[in-house]
């Protein structure tokens, strides 16, 4: 019975991310971020870091993808399951109501300042995630040079504008990532090997 609260406790915050936040996955990670981390305590921010990490990374959207990970680690399968319905929901039911009347609806005067409104929102929200993704992130020197490194590669994508895609970049800072990791694992079982010298 308290399973069965828990997993519907889940569906019900989801569906709430996902009828009353626009601009898709980006724009919900903050949301995400306050619900879970900051007001329920499900996971922790390095929980959640790794979460959007692999999120972004798999294929697929960012949003379902979380849903499905947050989903997954409180609830197992029908966790996952009811937190990826929850999410998915409420943009289905509103596009497919919209898509009666789509045209007409964009006609509307009032449909396009709100639009505009709703753009300004949503850039400011993904703000807001990528500043308190960066607050939460270990100050280390790897960290320091791949944030540094990815935001000099984007400012340089936007400047010049070479037919680049972003997934690239996403593979570019997984391989450093790896190969970072695995240097030093090297590095460490060569240690051990020779009694702790170097």
């Amino acid at each position: 019975m308290e399973n069965l609260k828990r997993i519907l406790r889940l569906f019900l915050v989801f569906f709430k991310i996902g009828l009353f936040t626009f601009g898709g996955g980006y724009a919900m990670v903050a949301v995400m971020e306050r619900e879970f981390v900051e007001k329920k305590g499900w996971i922790n921010h390095e929980e959640f870091l790794d979460i959007i990490g692999i999120a972004e990374s798999s294929p697929g959207p960012l949003a379902v993808n979380s849903a499905t990970f947050i989903g997954y680690k409180y609830g197992k399968f029908f966790g996952a399951l009811l937190a990826t319905l929850g999410v998915v929901l409420p943009s289905f039911i509103i596009i497919f109501a919209i898509s009666f009347f789509f045209e007409q609806f964009l006609a509307l005067e009032y449909v396009g300042y709100a639009f505009r409104g709703i753009q300004a929102c949503v850039a400011f929200l993904i703000l807001s995630a990528g500043i308190k993704m960066l607050k939460h992130l270990k100050r280390t020197a790897f960290n320091v040079i791949m944030v540094s490194l990815t935001v000099a590669a984007m400012i340089l994508l936007e400047l010049f504008a070479p037919n680049f895609s972003t997934i690239f970049l996403i593979l570019i800072g997984g391989a450093i990532g790896l190969s970072v990791y695995l240097i030093g694992y090297f590095k460490l079982r060569n240690k051990e090997k020779n009694g702790g010298k170097e």
